[in-house]
């Protein structure tokens, strides 16, 4: 089998937004069918008119790419590319999705600022627009969502979850700068150039522990915009079924912490 790109026949034009930087946010899945649908919409009714939806999906069993396929007939109207789906065959995993969305969204779309989030509808895609204004109009360079600044929290998940999450962000912290507060967060923005220069390391949540730790060192401006982390609607979660996996996730957390402030 071989990976797909399916929107290769579709142009950006520039009636996606005249004058604006064209943003591409990336949504890495995996058995989302139920969540897909109600994200790519809720992505594309935010206050971005220039915007494409980038689905990158590890090949999915449960029919997540039929319905990205279905949107894309819809939305990519007039020549205008505003869904497009990447199918993986023989490729799994959450930060090789993610880094060959980015790639995709840099090379062949053409976008000046990526985001990407979880595909469970934990995080708003309504809150997309405040990452982009805050790169845009705030001059920042990567735009964090973040649970752990004021006017921001997580009732997602429960209480060993949430004191797992700042105990390893406390640590992040005091090792590796207070420039960011929410170094799992998993909900980001950046501009184009920060990707070119910085590649996504590691197998899955500690990514973005390594991006931001090497954000902040190698001197780009971050920026965190509070948010709500809100429960998973539909499906099952991919973070933690227990304690044990926590527990695992977690030892790769510090050890990524570790390694980058030895690196210092």
């Amino acid at each position: 089998m071989t990976s797909s790109f399916s929107a290769s026949h579709v142009t950006v034009s520039g009636t996606l937004g005249a004058g604006q930087p064209l943003v591409c946010t990336v949504l890495p899945t995996y058995n989302e069918r139920a969540n897909i649908g109600p994200l790519i919409e809720g992505v594309l009714a935010s206050a971005i008119t220039a915007h494409v939806v980038l689905v990158v999906d590890d090949n999915s069993p449960d029919g997540t790419g039929a319905v990205v396929r279905q949107l894309a007939a819809e939305y990519n109207r007039d020549g205008v590319q505003r869904v497009a789906l990447y199918t993986r065959a023989g490729q799994k995993g959450l930060t090789s999705a993610i880094q060959a969305g980015i790639d995709l969204a840099v090379t062949t779309i053409g976008a000046e600022i990526v985001t990407w989030m979880d595909c469970d509808l934990s995080m708003p895609p309504t809150d997309v627009p405040r990452l982009v204004h805050a790169i845009v109009e705030g001059g920042a360079d990567i735009a964090v969502g973040s649970r752990w600044v004021p006017g921001g929290t997580d009732v997602a998940h429960g209480f060993m979850a949430r004191t797992l999450s700042r105990a390893i962000n406390s640590l992040a912290v005091a090792l590796l700068g207070s420039e960011v507060h929410d170094y799992t967060s998993g909900f980001i923005a950046g501009r184009a150039a920060v990707f070119r220069t910085l590649r996504l390391r590691g197998d899955y949540g500690e990514y973005c522990i390594d991006l931001l730790g090497r954000a902040v060192r190698t001197g780009y401006t971050v920026c965190e915009v509070p948010y709500t982390c809100v429960p998973r609607t539909a499906g099952e979660s991919k973070t933690g079924a227990n304690l044990l996996d926590y527990l695992i996730k977690g030892r790769k957390y510090v050890a990524t912490i570790g390694a980058l402030a030895l690196e210092k």
